[in-house]
């Protein structure tokens, strides 16, 4: 039986206004028909992920890679083209959405209160969350007392708890040591088992080779190549070393094909 499919973006686009000083945004806000310069983020996005699949995202920052996540969780919506995303998605991105004045407990309370579970449907996963994000005694601390990697473990352990369809992962893995990492990646296997999709947004490279079905590389806002991770994965390495070790105005005219890098470096 075919999959279904979890996401799709047709010739999708996201600009953003560049105003040039306060006088040019007043305008904005007070005259409809001022229509400042723009910055296009993404370009003729067109791409479609099945249910059950691991999908990485790579890119160098600025790539287009957050805003994508954005749109697909309906944060922020496209200037142009169309996207269908079928179920529930949720975005964890460190300690996104988490109150600093809050402890851990408080917070799983209010992420589950804001993803429409109701309280019986929170005491349901309130000890499973305690006990994936193991971090002992700081569960009853207020989240400003937390290090980085506590509020990762916490914020991945409520959302990966929540069920949702579509699970949006920004950044979680590099979350402490590498039993938990690998306590995320079983978890985020089970999720997939049970028919899910999960889109990995992530720096680390390795992660992505162990455990993803495809990989998208984005630059610039533009898609270069969605394919298996061994076939994209080595040509992204080797051209982010060129490319950081580039001037500002060589990047600015580099326009990189991934059959180059495929080409170079497989």
């Amino acid at each position: 039986m075919a999959k279904q499919v979890a996401i799709r973006c047709e010739h999708l686009y996201k600009r953003y206004p560049l105003y040039h000083g306060d006088f040019q945004r007043l305008k904005g806000l007070l005259f409809p028909w001022y229509h400042p310069e723009e910055f296009t983020a993404l370009w003729d996005i067109n791409l479609e992920f099945k249910q059950g699949e691991i999908v990485g995202i790579i890119g160098l920052n600025g790539s287009g890679k957050s805003t994508l996540a954005c749109i697909i969780t309906g944060i922020t919506f496209p200037s142009e083209g169309d996207i269908q995303v079928v179920g529930d998605v949720n975005m964890l991105a460190a300690s996104a959405g988490m109150q600093e004045q809050l402890t851990g407990m408080q917070n799983i309370y209010y992420k589950c209160i804001l993803m429409g579970l109701d309280k019986h449907e929170i005491a349901e996963i309130q000890e499973k969350i305690i006990e994936f994000a193991d971090i002992g005694k700081y569960i009853d601390q207020p989240l400003r007392t937390y290090s980085s990697g506590m509020r990762s473990r916490l914020g991945f352990a409520i959302s990966v708890h929540m069920n949702p369809d579509i699970l949006i992962i920004d950044e979680a893995l590099s979350v402490g040591d590498n039993s938990f990492s690998d306590k995320c990646i079983n978890k985020m296997d089970e999720i997939r088992q049970s028919g899910k999709t999960i889109l990995f947004v992530s720096h680390s490279v390795p992660q992505m080779q162990d455990f993803c079905d495809k990989v998208m590389w984005l630059h610039q806002g533009r898609i270069l190549g969605i394919e298996k991770p061994e076939n994209i994965i080595m040509p992204y390495c080797g051209f982010a070393r060129e490319f950081n070790a580039m001037t500002a105005q060589e990047r600015e005219e580099f326009s990189p094909t991934l059959r180059d890098y495929q080409e170079k470096y497989l």
